[in-house]
């Protein structure tokens, strides 16, 4: 069951990440694997795509992808901060020439006034320079979410192979 559309963003992004000698890696929370899951559906995807690491938990975050627990205190796991050092450390720890992370509210509970329910926060990790974004995606349910992730998230790795 895979979206045409998305297909072909991921299709994109393997075709561009080929061309340029690129690899990829991927760390995501609240997409759960969907980013890496819709890379791999493209054939030919082994050839760039390292791997990923879906954190969902924050223990996975700190050992793994090493962000700081203090980090994720003063800030909270859905930050710019956090997703800023999910995508270097994942990139380092990967191999990766570029790496993308996402962290962020899904729904349908966990949200707050500061943090609602729809925000998430997605970097991208491309040889060393590292850019934070943050989004406010709208709220018709957790998958609606998830995709609307999954999709900026492709249209981002797009924009910095191009």
């Amino acid at each position: 069951m895979v979206d045409q559309e998305i297909y072909k963003l991921s299709e994109r992004v393997i075709e561009l990440a080929r061309e340029k000698g690129v690899t990829i890696a991927t760390a995501e929370s609240c997409t759960g694997g969907w980013i890496g899951k819709a890379l791999t559906d493209v054939p030919g995807s082994s050839k760039v795509l390292k791997g990923g690491v879906v954190a969902y938990g924050n223990d996975i975050k700190e050992t793994i992808l090493d962000v700081p627990k203090s980090m994720m205190i003063e800030h909270g796991a859905v930050s710019s901060e956090v997703a800023v050092i999910m995508a270097k450390n994942c990139a380092a720890k990967l191999h990766a020439d570029l790496a993308i992370s996402v962290t962020g509210i899904a729904g349908p509970g966990g949200g707050s006034p500061e943090k609602p329910v729809g925000l998430v926060f997605i970097s991208v990790c491309h040889r060393g320079r590292t850019e934070a974004f943050r989004f406010e995606f709208e709220d018709m349910g957790r998958n609606s979410v998830r995709e609307q992730v999954l999709t900026t998230a492709l249209n981002l790795l797009i924009k910095f192979l191009q």
